[in-house]
């Protein structure tokens, strides 16, 4: 066994026993220990898409998991149970997380740089990545942590009592609080601001276009490019992922960037990075940006070291010889990576220690020196 084998064994079996459980055989729904007594009240808000059966039982159709829950149980989000045969949210409106963050800490490079934005977090995901850097909320019962009330419309008037023009779904992934954030986003939308979302995409394409008519911009996490990793890492299935993003490009206008977290000894073998880029220029564009992000040890895979500095900058000049025009490092600075370089005379246009932008010299999204116009929302 050579070192990089070793290093994947332990990845995969280091963890114990509750490591093990999130590398695949969960059950479909969350355990009944793991969730405390839910009661909605008679005007609670429901999920907007399930099944009701005969036997009482819901069929989830938010993700491609499609959780069976019977009376009581709760999906494999742990943010919706069924209560009499009815799916609701866990946590309606209830976030963990509310804070005010550069729109470069999704990562959005070419949506309005340099502006801020009110992120909103609600607890539970859909996914199990096991180096979750925010599994304290992720990866909990939405309502078993510290929460404040906060309707669509508080927020709206939140944003705009901060002087913010932009609200944001960070930190965990909004599909495991859908109905919120469709809410949330509609109402911003009808307020005029702006509504972007990172998100891992692994959604079902009606769902995912009901809420993305709200939404003007989304990070998405391509987290590998193989059915092993997303079935080993994420606890997910890489088609359902891909199949959202090429619904996205199909069927909405929104803007869209891809970040790609490099796990040492997982997916930084350089062949499949080339395959992930070559996939995105086909089915995005040259023009999209695509990010690479730096795995720092955390949740369970505390064993494995950093992401060298050098496995980021192998990964985007392999992008850039695929022809992706806008490659970045992101979880790393400084760095050149982090800047926006015009992709014709080779300007530094934007340059960025981290998610701060230092200097901004198109803020119109043109290069100033040769003129050519920059892919992105700039206003």
């Amino acid at each position: 066994m050579d070192r990089r084998e070793f290093l994947a064994a332990v990845g995969r079996y280091g963890a114990g026993a509750c490591g093990l459980c999130a590398l695949g055989g969960l059950a479909p729904k969350a355990a009944a220990a793991e969730m405390p007594p839910f009661h909605p009240g008679p005007d609670a808000r429901r999920v907007d898409y399930f099944d009701s059966r005969p036997d009482g039982s819901t069929v989830c159709r938010v993700c491609p998991r499609h959780c069976v829950c019977k009376d009581g149980e709760t999906g494999f989000c742990r943010s919706r149970t069924n209560v009499g045969g009815v799916y609701y949210p866990r946590a309606y409106a209830r976030p963990a997380i509310l804070r005010v963050d550069p729109i470069e800490k999704l990562p959005l490079n070419h949506f309005r740089p340099g502006t801020n934005a009110m992120t909103v977090a609600v607890g539970g995901c859909n996914l199990r990545c096991l180096y979750c850097q925010n599994w304290q909320h992720s990866q909990a019962a939405p309502d078993t942590l510290e929460t404040f009330e906060l309707s669509p419309d508080q927020a709206v008037k939140a944003a705009r009592d901060k002087g913010l023009d932009t609200i944001a779904f960070n930190y965990t992934d909004p599909t495991a609080s859908l109905e919120y954030a469709t809410d949330l986003a509609r109402a911003a939308h009808k307020a005029e601001l702006h509504v972007v979302a990172a998100t891992g995409a692994y959604i079902e394409p009606e769902p995912l276009l009901s809420f993305a008519q709200y939404v003007d911009a989304f990070a998405i996490g391509l987290k590998g490019f193989t059915e092993d990793f997303y079935d080993t890492v994420v606890s997910g299935r890489l088609d359902g992922v891909l199949a959202a993003i090429e619904t996205i490009k199909s069927k909405t206008k929104c803007w869209v960037e891809i970040v790609t977290l490099i796990v040492p000894t997982y997916n930084d073998d350089m062949r499949k990075v080339r395959e992930l880029a070559g996939w995105v220029r086909r089915t995005l564009g040259v023009n999209t940006p695509l990010h690479f992000s730096r795995f720092v040890p955390m949740y369970r895979l505390t064993n494995l070291p950093r992401t060298p500095v050098e496995s980021l900058e192998a990964a985007c000049e392999t992008a850039r010889r695929v022809g992706m025009k806008y490659v970045y490092t992101s979880n790393i600075a400084p760095h050149d990576g982090n800047n926006t370089y015009c992709p014709k005379c080779g300007a530094a246009l934007i340059e960025r220690l981290g998610f701060k932008v230092l200097t901004h010299r198109a803020p119109d999204g043109r290069c100033p020196k040769c003129h050519i116009k920059l892919p992105g929302v700039w206003a």
